[in-house]
């Protein structure tokens, strides 16, 4: 690949040191995945899927990256694995979770990796984050924007900004 493509991902942790381990992730993505330019607010929400387990802070990042989508998974991967990251049960409690929402207006559908995130325009937590970030992009499958995307969203968790003491 010789120019960059706009990737967007959402970084997830909840459990330990919340604030430290997206912050951890973002620079170790900057270091190994390309330059971050753009990052949302921290967002906590309360567990999707599973909701008996601590609430999760979220943060929607741009990447410009050089590497492929496949290439960007395996980033994602290892930075989850340097993070403790733990795949015990199917949306369990993690230290980190790192998912590609987007890449660029690629549509992707390997065994792997689906891209768009194929519940991106049912989660809150995903949305609000990178509204914040772009509300105009538009989603390559839907054809619809962002902003247009959380204005519909179904789900009903509450997605708060988060108003603790750790920055990033």
């Amino acid at each position: 690949m010789s120019s960059p493509v706009t990737a967007y991902l959402l970084l997830g942790s909840n459990l330990g040191n919340r604030v430290a381990l997206l912050r951890d992730a973002r620079a170790r993505l900057a270091a190994t995945a390309g330059q971050v330019v753009a990052a949302s607010a921290l967002y906590e929400t309360a567990a999707w899927g599973r909701e008996d387990q601590p609430a999760f802070l979220n943060q929607a990042l741009a990447i410009e990256t050089l590497l492929s989508a496949g290439e960007l998974l395996a980033r994602c991967l290892t930075t989850e694995q340097q993070a403790g990251r733990e795949r015990l049960e199917r949306w369990g409690s993690r230290t980190l979770d790192v998912d590609i929402l987007l890449y660029g207006p690629a549509i992707i559908d390997q065994p792997d990796l689906t891209v768009p995130h194929p519940r991106l325009a049912e989660r809150r937590f995903a949305l609000l984050p990178l509204a914040e970030i772009a509300p105009q992009l538009v989603h390559p499958a839907l054809g619809l924007t962002m902003a247009d995307l959380l204005a519909r969203c179904p789900d009903p968790l509450p997605v708060r900004p988060w108003l603790g003491d750790g920055v990033l």
